[in-house]
């Protein structure tokens, strides 16, 4: 995650936005404010309304209230401004597995009526360590690769805001360790990140901030320290630690990661 986030106007800022199905509320009022160049965790149960901010957001759905910009466009006023600034990664990849994962890319460059596609393509095959894959039809691929690629077509035009609703589900625990190598690479090169996760480890362990959804409204909001003071103080006891179930199965299967997954942040 980056640290040292510039102070610069908010690249999402979000304000009483509302959302109703006929008698279903989703969304009752969703405040929140998303620095540039952070990475910002929505969390939140099936159902919270994670998804309908994100789409909301991202000019695919309309509110029935409220207000939001993103990198200073109104989502409402000026859509086609938000598209140009945004990428959405949604919870399965979006890829044509027929294709290799160059062409992949290619497309989507040609598509955004980019010059240089093959250029482009190369230096995010690079970037997302997938050279030697990227030959290959994708539907050789595995699920971190799969993702890793679905996150590099979203990043073609350079969009300084990213949205990633759930990236990992259904990723086993390598596949999960590179898409957060890849979200903190983001937020180091300056992209703005929202995230929405189930996973709480998954906020902890890349987040700058977290907003709590519940029940249509960000309940709480802040730093993990923020949050882990509204908690009673620890009590200290002495206790053996057990291996995670995680760290078993790494352990197990002979990979090597740097990553630690004892829920601090880095």
């Amino acid at each position: 995650m980056n640290q040292n986030a510039p102070a610069t106007e908010p690249a999402i800022r979000v304000a009483d936005l509302r959302k109703s199905y006929d008698d279903q509320v989703v969304l009752d009022g969703v405040d929140l404010t998303v620095p540039a160049g952070s990475v910002y965790a929505l969390l939140g149960s099936n159902g919270a309304g994670k998804t309908t901010t994100v789409r909301i957001l991202a000019t695919l759905l309309r509110a029935d209230g409220g207000t939001a910009t993103i990198a200073g466009h109104d989502v409402a006023a000026a859509p086609v401004k938000v598209r140009e600034s945004i990428s959405l990664t949604g919870q399965f990849a979006a890829v044509d597995e027929i294709l290799t994962g160059r062409e992949n890319l290619v497309l989507v460059a040609r598509l955004r009526h980019l010059g240089h596609p093959g250029t482009i393509a190369d230096e995010l095959l690079r970037k997302f360590d997938l050279v030697d894959a990227g030959g290959k039809r994708v539907a050789t691929y595995s699920g971190g690769m799969r993702r890793r690629l679905d996150i590099a077509m979203s990043l073609i035009g350079r969009p300084p805001v990213v949205f990633l609703d759930e990236p990992t589900t259904g990723l086993d625990p390598q596949a999960r360790l590179e898409v957060w190598r890849t979200v903190r690479e983001l937020a180091d090169g300056g992209t703005t990140v929202l995230l929405t996760t189930q996973y709480l480890e998954e906020a902890e362990q890349l987040a700058d901030r977290i907003g709590i959804l519940h029940r249509g409204r960000v309940i709480v909001e802040g730093t993990l320290a923020d949050l882990k003071a509204l908690m009673p103080p620890a009590e200290v006891q002495y206790v053996e630690k057990q291996p995670s179930l995680e760290e078993i199965f790494l352990a197990i299967t002979g990979t090597e990661t740097t990553e630690t997954t004892e829920g601090s942040l880095r």
